[in-house]
């Protein structure tokens, strides 16, 4: 099971409105290249509808920012922390910031 290094955050209102998008930023740790998960990653966050890009790092690790409506991405944010993923994951490190709009759609590079 992946482990979350971020800080704890309130638990999202799903009721809630799309204003006030948010920007996780993530990096993955674990067998996470190779393994499908740039691209199970990029369909999640489509799934979800949310915007950012996901990207192989030289270390093997994985990076990841995405933005959306916070319960959306909070959603993101637990899929990354679950069994569910490709790969092994051992940890996760992120941060949640305001959104800045740099983003349209979803891409893996």
């Amino acid at each position: 099971m992946a482990r979350h290094a971020g800080s704890p955050s309130e638990e999202p209102d799903p009721a809630a409105s799309d204003a006030g998008a948010v920007r996780l930023t993530a990096r993955v740790f674990g067998v996470v290249q190779g393994v499908g998960f740039r691209y199970w990653t990029m369909g999640k966050a489509d799934e979800l509808g949310l915007s950012g890009e996901v990207r192989n790092l030289d270390d093997g690790s994985v990076a990841l920012v995405a933005e959306g409506p916070q319960w959306k991405v909070h959603e993101l944010r637990e899929w990354l922390n679950s069994d569910r993923t490709p790969g092994r994951v051992e940890r996760v490190e992120d941060s949640i910031s305001e959104a800045d709009g740099t983003f349209r759609g979803f891409n893996a590079r």
